[in-house]
């Protein structure tokens, strides 16, 4: 490459980067770049450096110290997730036309993906003089966006939501498909949400209120609806929402819902699953497969050997399918973990022992050594595998080596319960599709 000066008549000469080449036997030029109207010196420190020379005001040589990088935008991220959302067909769900009104929306869920972050946060972003990527400028955003206006479109939004969820259910489910089902509590630190009350703590962070929110997926994880709960509703009490938003909002009339242990109630099956055509997977509760066991329906040692099966047991399920499964890695992990809390209750318990025998102000009353004995054990949840005695100024303890042995016996087990028959859904299909639920609970870390 080289710098070509170019004769102009009667007016300044044009300066270019030129690069020579071969083609036919003739010597042609590429032009990569007009630099009439920079500054002499700037010119000559190009024209020297493209002849192999190093600059002495540039450290390290090349070019670093003839140019300063004034600002620079991020902008091969932007274009990656707005390819992807257009792919998605996000735009077209959000609304079938063009408008302002549209592109804040679309702008706020590829700025989420890029940096999460508050509203207010994001306004800045989108503005030119704040921006920090080239979000704003590919979606056309005007210059003067604020937090009030990122409100204003989440309102609308929320006017659209009936016809996005309409859109994206023709899009992602058929008559017959699964349907994954969860529950998730998020918190709320501001005091004007009026959806937002003080209920059961799923995610065991006490203290702030909290919204309930039902996500509803196709069997490969992708949203299709969503909507907020009480923060004390029960989940089984939510299913029958979902299967009216089923069969009214989308005209399904046949589906496969398929839920955590938490929705398993015997009611909601029966009279707002079965009646409605909707067939249903959901997992046993610990309680449930410990039944199993003491009916002789699942005998835990036959599974040394394989990893899944399918039993009956109709004096509990009648007519129900029940697939058996046993991980070993989770088998594993529940073991370390049941370890772990078994000997931190018990360094705990040793605490109250040294309280109770401690020769200043010892811990004498019966009801205070009870009550702070089992709040050890109720947070670790441990209750059942320890034996208390206490008596007024007496204090004594110890594991339960039974319960520990009977709840090892099935580390690593689970219970699949399914109505689908056998000739629409195989065990193996039955435990595939249950295992789907983990798409939406990645779906609410992300989230979060």
């Amino acid at each position: 490459m080289f710098i070509d000066v170019v004769p102009n008549r009667k007016s300044r000469p044009t300066i270019l980067i030129r690069q020579s080449y071969r083609e036919g036997g003739k010597v042609k030029k590429r032009t990569f770049a007009n630099i009439t109207n920079l500054p002499p010196e700037m010119i000559e420190k190009i024209r020297a450096v493209l002849q192999g020379a190093v600059l002495a005001d540039a450290p390290g040589g090349g070019l670093s110290g003839a140019f300063r990088i004034a600002r620079s935008l991020q902008h091969g991220n932007v274009a990656a997730v707005l390819a992807a959302l257009r792919a998605c067909g996000i735009e077209q769900a959000i609304h079938s036309w063009h408008s302002s009104a549209r592109d804040l929306a679309v702008a706020m869920v590829a700025q989420r993906i890029l940096e999460p972050g508050s509203e207010f946060a994001a306004a800045r972003s989108f503005r030119p003089e704040t921006a920090v990527s080239t979000l704003g400028a590919e979606l056309g955003l005007p210059d003067n966006v604020s937090d009030d206006r990122l409100h204003e479109t989440m309102d609308w939004l929320l006017g659209r939501q009936p016809s996005i969820e309409k859109e994206l259910a023709e899009r992602h489910l058929s008559e017959g498909s699964p349907i994954i089902y969860d529950l998730t509590s998020i918190w709320r630190y501001s005091r004007t949400c009026p959806q937002a009350t003080q209920g059961y703590f799923r995610d065991s962070k006490r203290g702030p209120p909290q919204i309930e929110c039902g996500l509803m997926c196709d069997a490969e994880g992708r949203p299709v609806a969503v909507e907020a709960f009480p923060v004390n509703a029960v989940d089984p009490i939510t299913v029958a929402a979902r299967v009216s938003k089923f069969r009214d909002r989308f005209g399904l009339k046949r589906a496969v819902f398929v839920g955590d242990r938490g929705m398993a109630a015997q009611a909601r099956i029966r009279e707002d699953l079965e009646p409605n055509g909707f067939d249903w997977i959901f997992a046993l509760r610990a309680s449930a497969v410990r039944a199993l066991v003491d009916s002789g329906a699942l005998q835990p040692r036959l599974f040394e050997e394989r990893g899944m099966a399918e039993i009956e047991c109709p004096e509990l399920f009648p007519g129900e399918r029940l697939v058996v499964c046993r991980n070993t890695l989770l088998a594993e992990e529940r073991a370390r973990k049941r370890r772990e809390s078994i000997a931190a209750a018990a360094a705990e318990l040793m605490g109250v022992v040294r309280a109770v025998r401690r020769e200043t102000r010892p811990l004498r009353s019966a009801d205070k050594i009870r009550r702070r004995a089992e709040r050890i054990l109720d947070k670790r949840k441990m209750r059942r595998h320890f034996e208390l005695r206490i008596g007024a100024g007496s204090f004594f303890w110890r594991r339960r080596k039974s319960s520990i042995a009977a709840e090892a016996a099935l580390d690593g087990f689970y219970v699949i319960r399914t109505n689908v028959p056998k000739k629409r859904l195989s065990a193996a299909e039955a435990v595939l599709t249950y295992k789907s639920l983990g798409r939406v609970k990645r779906t609410f870390r992300a989230m979060k």
